[in-house]
């Protein structure tokens, strides 16, 4: 479940103790600079939970957040956050270093040290709170990987950059029936990129293994359009052989064929739905799809849905009963 927080739906002169509330009370205890005037006051807070892990999304004005010496020495239960730079850019510091962000990138810190996050452009961000505990690393680890932009520097961190962003802006994904069977993954992937960006290249060889099976099943996901995908050419490009491919995907108990087939179907429903795509034959929203027969497509699709795909996308088009 997502809880949706506005500024705006409190009156102007308790803005400024409202979003402090909201955030210390929420997420964590910080101090938030706000404009003098509270009309200027505007954050937005989107919040859900991956089993231990919270997704919080936000947008707001300008503004400068800094966790005080005082406020860390008082943390019982040090959490790990992940800021996930959305649109602008932004400044993270803590061990005496300073990570800028830009779109598509993220660093991590903790709350048990100080930090200062500068938001000079306006704050669009994913946040990913993580207990300290469920990580399971080193303190000293932590320390080398905090405040430091990562994401775009090797394979891992830009499989997770992409992971994130698909969970934080997906409201199917942040659902709690499937949020929560996300949780661990979550936290084994973000555990990896940490480790694969650090100096020790033996740590890094480790992680790209342990999130091999993420890395393929994101791969595939992002070539479900692809008709020439084969089994060859998803190990070519992760450089393992075929039968290592179906090894890995075997522990998971993935069928890859089953697995495409049913993502490609799901993606056409969807599109199918979607009032942008009204004006698409359903021959080329399959085609998009990985689909070149059009007859096998509309049997694939009703076997599985129990729908043809135009009396899907009839159902979909009907105003709901209410409306008049």
């Amino acid at each position: 479940m997502t809880t949706v927080w506005k500024s705006t739906d409190v009156p102007a002169a308790q803005r400024a103790d409202a979003v402090r509330e909201a955030v210390g009370s929420q997420v964590v205890r910080v101090d938030i600079d706000l404009p003098e005037d509270p009309r200027e006051v505007q954050v937005d807070l989107s919040l859900s939970h991956a089993g231990p892990v919270q997704i919080l999304t936000v947008n707001s004005m300008a503004t400068t957040v800094t966790r005080s010496p005082r406020l860390a020495r008082e943390e019982n239960e040090p959490q790990l956050f992940l800021t996930l730079q959305g649109a602008g850019a932004s400044a993270m510091t803590q061990h005496g270093r300073e990570a800028k962000l830009s779109t598509g990138e993220f660093a991590v810190y903790t709350t048990s040290s100080p930090y200062t996050l500068a938001f000079d452009q306006g704050l669009d961000a994913h946040f990913f709170r993580f207990p300290l505990a469920e990580l399971a690393m080193p303190e000293s680890a932590i320390h080398e990987v905090s405040a430091r932009v990562l994401g775009a520097s090797n394979a891992v961190g830009q499989l997770t950059a992409g992971y994130l962003q698909r969970i934080a802006e997906s409201t199917d994904l942040r659902s709690r029936a499937i949020a929560d069977t996300l949780a661990q993954p979550t936290i084994d992937l973000v555990r990896a990129a940490l480790f694969s960006s650090m100096a020790d290249p033996r740590v890094g060889k480790e992680s790209m293994q342990t999130t091999l099976e993420l890395r393929l099943l994101e791969y595939l996901r992002t070539h479900l359009g692809d008709h020439s995908l084969t089994a060859a050419k998803i190990a070519a490009a992760h450089h393992i052989s075929v039968r290592h491919l179906y090894t890995v995907l075997g522990r998971a108990e993935i069928s890859l064929g089953e697995w495409l087939r049913t993502q490609r179907l799901e993606a056409c429903r969807r599109e199918l739905a979607h009032p942008n795509a009204r004006h698409r034959t359903i021959a080329s929203i399959a085609y998009q799809w990985g689909f070149a027969d059009a007859t096998h497509f509309s049997r694939a699709f009703r076997s599985a849905y129990g729908l043809t795909p135009s009396d899907w996308r009839k159902a979909k088009a009907k105003p709901p009963n209410n409306i008049r």
